[in-house]
């Protein structure tokens, strides 16, 4: 560890143990930088360094023109419970209640049912600029789509990135993909076939439920914590006891119980399917919204032998429209690069040429500290909005990245029927019973918050509360 780094990480232990101990309270103002590294005498770079770690940690913010002040925390709320789904492998058949809640998507609504940042996140302006330029530089990009495995630049450029994240990818090993949900679905198809099971948490993403629908798949949910994550005892038990084609799981800021598995666990799950030979799809969608101080490790990072397919995207950080994903099959590549093939032909070129400028530039990295830091303040707010307006014995998850909270309301609230009535009430919300394959989670709801805090945000979540209520 450098010498700056011990001092920035002390100035920051520092500061935090005062607010633990009261000294700072919420709403009050830090030492200004400038005071700080006066009294401490330390440069202002580790002043800042010490607070950026501070706000990864949640504990102060910064206000414009205004200095550093310690940030209200979110009241403390229970937990959702572990989920116990039955043992027995079931097909799927959500995509009904999937497209009612995709339809609410309206200017007019105020939407918590979809996980899709808003165009107020996104580096719209810089994108522009970018798409102009290799315009005027790359006339026939315009034109052009790319064969598998994609645009080299883009893959190179992914590549270099995956170092941050301990897997030392090459381009090699990389396919560009049409989103996340392609890489995902491609990687099933090339390890599953109609009649197969696969085994994943629960609840999870609906999308995942939805591709095993179309291909005729059946789904084995798992146990899983909303803390900890899916449980492996059980996962070894299903192992033991049905023939499973390939899991599916989602180990970092998982959607929609919002946790990550430690790296104790991801080393666990990597090597009970390998020595299985049960390859692993690794949803790592939401792995760079992280809250804490560093990136969290993917599962393929503890991959020796090929048997981790990671399916990613830049569809939450950088830009939707572009729906730009891509993989690292393993041992499957030949069989994803050929699937990616026959699905969709190829990715738009200038597309992958305005993502690879933005990596290479480190206007990613730039962007997602702000990103992160707007969705980490945007879940505080929408969760202790919650616990204001919602009724005694809502279940609130803490999740440890992304911008999705997971809601379970007491007993005897229906899910599918608060999501009707909050429509017409100008409200979307996603329904528990979408995250199962097995009709569970009827008292539960998806809130997303990618959305900006605001009046408006704030008199939805009250009147979602108020039909809450109204079903006890």
């Amino acid at each position: 560890m450098t010498q700056l780094a011990v001092l920035y990480e002390t100035v920051a232990d520092s500061i935090s143990g005062m607010i633990s101990a009261g000294t700072l309270r919420p709403g009050e103002r830090v030492p200004s930088v400038r005071r700080l590294s006066t009294q401490r005498r330390v440069s202002i770079a580790t002043v800042l360094r010490a607070y950026e770690v501070l706000e990864n940690r949640g504990l102060i913010e910064a206000r414009p023109n205004a200095g550093y002040y310690v940030r209200h925390r979110m009241p403390v709320a229970a937990e959702p419970s572990i989920s116990s789904p039955p043992v027995a492998p079931r097909l799927v058949g959500i995509s009904a209640l999937v497209q009612e809640v995709l339809d609410s998507r309206r200017p007019e609504v105020v939407s918590f049912g979809a996980a899709c940042p808003g165009p107020d996140h996104m580096p719209t302006a810089r994108l522009q600029r970018t798409i102009s330029s290799i315009a005027r530089r790359k006339p026939l990009s315009l034109t052009q789509y790319v064969l598998p495995p994609g645009n080299e630049e883009l893959r190179r450029q992914i590549a270099r990135k995956s170092m941050d994240f301990g897997c030392n990818l090459a381009a090699r090993d990389i396919i560009v993909t049409n989103g996340c949900m392609e890489a995902l679905n491609l990687c099933v198809r090339a390890v599953a076939r109609p009649g197969d099971t696969i085994a994943l948490e629960s609840p999870t993403y609906f999308g995942l439920l939805q591709i095993l629908e179309s291909l005729q798949i059946k789904a084995l949910e798992i146990p899983t914590h909303p803390r900890e994550g899916i449980s492996l005892e059980a996962l070894e038990f299903a192992l033991e006891r049905s023939k499973i084609a390939a899991v599916i799981a989602m180990p970092n800021a998982q959607n929609p119980l919002g946790f990550t598995m430690s790296d104790e666990n991801k080393k666990r799950l990597v090597k009970l399917l390998d020595k299985r030979g049960v390859p692993l799809i690794e949803d790592d969608v939401y792995g760079d919204l992280f809250y804490g101080d560093d990136r969290p490790l993917p599962a393929k990072a503890f991959d020796r032998t090929g048997n981790v397919m990671l399916c990613s995207s830049f569809t939450k950080t950088v830009a939707p429209g572009f729906r730009l994903g891509w993989v690292s099959p393993g041992r499957w590549h030949a069989q994803v690069q050929m699937a990616k093939f026959i699905n969709s032909v190829g990715c738009p070129e200038v597309l992958q040429l305005v993502v690879a400028d933005f990596l290479a530039s480190g206007g990613y990295d730039r962007h997602l500290r702000n990103l992160r830091r707007a969705f980490r303040d945007q879940v505080a707010h929408i969760s202790t909005a919650i616990a204001e307006y919602f009724p005694t014995g809502t279940r609130i998850t803490r999740p440890a990245g992304g911008f999705i909270l997971w809601v379970e309301l007491p007993d005897g609230c229906d899910s599918e029927e608060l999501f009707r009535q909050a429509l017409r009430n100008k409200i979307s919300l996603s329904p528990g019973t979408l995250f199962s394959a097995t009709d569970r989670y009827r008292n539960c709801i998806r809130m997303g918050c990618a959305e900006p805090w605001s009046p408006r945000v704030q008199q939805a979540v009250a009147k979602l509360g108020d039909l809450t209520r109204k079903q006890l």
